[in-house]
């Protein structure tokens, strides 16, 4: 039995200005959200994205293909009701973050590591007020709480939708600094993702590519740099 697939029953979208932003309509009709919520986002040009993915649609909607859309949806069917413990667990990333646990060995390694991790760190000792320390190996050791403290408050200040992109930013990476580096335009979000894998690129060094590990570190990469986008697109802009 084929799977049943919603098929495209308008003609032409539309981005026009709503309260609080921007919304999409389909034959004059706004879009709403699974929720049934208004589809109304920060900027025209997280509209005009959205309108681009319906407009792409062809007889058979892909929901696959409408990652903007997807993104608006989460952040108000989602992390709009939940904002508070979004961020927080977001924010926990960074008693456990990527960049400090560092490896014993090989030298090479570890020169790598520092290198890459350790300016980051000197970057969100400056930009972000929080210090953060390396530890030599995997056994977790608290980091210190004011600095958590000041993080977690940065993380609490995104909007909705900011918040919606920024899951994806931590998550994907493993950092929650690696985040608001990419959120911040410390480096470009390909070079922050490089970074955010040091340590499987090593191994692949060493021990040859993976090509099935390659090619899920290829969507996740495609999907780390969609969510730069849209926290980019999250701004107001009216």
């Amino acid at each position: 039995m084929s799977e049943w697939k919603a098929k495209r029953f308008w003609k032409a979208s539309e981005v026009i200005a709503a309260e609080q932003g921007f919304t999409v309509t389909l034959d004059s009709r706004p879009v709403k959200t699974p929720g049934k919520r208004a589809l109304v986002v920060p900027s025209r040009g997280f509209a005009e994205a959205i309108a681009a993915e319906w407009e792409a649609q062809e007889d058979q909607i892909d929901p696959r293909m409408m990652p903007f859309t997807r993104t608006a949806n989460a952040a108000l069917d989602k992390v709009a009701l939940q904002r508070a413990e979004v961020a927080d667990m977001l924010a926990d990333y960074g008693d456990s973050d990527l960049l400090c646990y560092r490896a014993e060995q090989p030298r090479e390694l570890v020169a790598r590591q520092a290198a890459q991790w350790d300016p980051m760190l000197a970057w969100a000792r400056t930009a972000l007020g929080a210090s953060l320390q390396a530890r030599s190996g995997v056994m977790h050791v608290p980091q210190d709480r004011a600095a958590l403290a000041r993080l977690r408050d940065r993380v609490h200040a995104l909007s909705d939708f900011e918040l919606a992109a920024f899951h994806d930013l931590v998550s994907l990476s493993g950092s929650l600094i690696l985040g608001f580096a990419a959120a911040q335009d410390v480096e470009t979000s390909r070079a922050i993702w490089d970074i955010s894998r040091l340590d499987e690129l090593w191994q692949a060094e060493q021990w040859g590519q993976d090509d099935e590990a390659e090619a899920a570190a290829a969507l996740k990469q495609i999907a780390f740099e969609h969510a730069k986008v849209v926290f980019d697109l999250s701004k107001p802009q009216f």
